[in-house]
Parts: structure tokens; C-alpha cells; sequence
């Protein structure tokens, strides 16, 4: 089954991210990136499944309790796919906000690019 570009901005937010098992999350980059996808952070560029699976874990890493909450739903045109994101810790207010636009090919993510929007100080 061929994935469309929103159903794809969506497995990335939620079955890449959210995911905390390396082996599932693995599991889904290998379906639903291509082998040479480019991921674009706001501070550094990362290239092929296995940086982004290495970068989804360090972010997990990072803060363990925070969860990635979509904003809204799901959009897409052509071959480019958006889904605002909300992120920080579980029931608690987001700390980040922001977007992903996840440029896609014969149903895999081809190129991702994560703009950050808002950053609030914890309380």
C-alpha cells in the first residue's frame, strides 16, 4: 500500500518519534524513508535512516518523559506533506512547537525539514 503524503508527516510524528522502542521505530524508518532520505533540523542536517534513527534516539534521549502531540491534522498536496507538532512533557503545556514538511516519492519520505516555531520556557 502506497502511503500518502500526509499519512506520511504523520507515521513520522507519531510512529518515528513517539516511538520508544528502537526496533519498532527501526522497523518503521526502513517502510516509509528512502535509504538516502535527508532530515533538515534548524541546527544541523542529518542523512540517511540510519541518522535519523540515531537523531530520533538522542531526542528521546534527551528528555524521556516528553511526548510529540499533533497540531491539528494531517495535510498534503502533490508529493509534500505538513503536520504542525506540539512538544514536552506528558499532560503537562508544550514547551516546543512547530512543523514538519516531509517531501515524499512513491510513497517514502524522500526529504524531511522540522522548523521549530515557538520555544517557551518550563514553568
Amino acid at each position: 500500500m502506497t502511503r500518502s503524503s500526509a499519512d506520511l508527516v504523520r507515521v513520522n510524528l507519531l510512529e518515528v518519534f513517539n516511538e520508544p522502542d528502537p526496533v519498532r521505530r527501526a522497523a518503521v524508518i526502513a517502510q516509509h524513508y528512502a535509504e538516502d532520505v535527508v532530515w533538515h533540523e534548524p541546527d544541523r542536517i542529518n542523512k540517511g535512516r540510519t541518522e535519523l534513527a540515531r537523531r530520533a534516539e538522542e531526542l528521546r534521549a534527551e528528555n524521556p518523559d516528553w511526548v510529540f502531540r499533533p497540531v491539528g491534522r494531517p495535510s498534503g498536496l502533490d508529493d509534500i506533506g505538513h503536520l504542525g507538532f506540539q512538544y514536552g512533557p506528558a499532560g503537562q503545556p508544550p514547551i516546543v512547537s512547530g512543523m514538519d514538511i516531509a517531501r515524499t516519492r512513491n510513497g517514502v519520505v524522500i526529504e524531511l525539514y522540522t522548523l521549530v516555531t515557538e520555544i517557551r520556557q518550563p514553568s
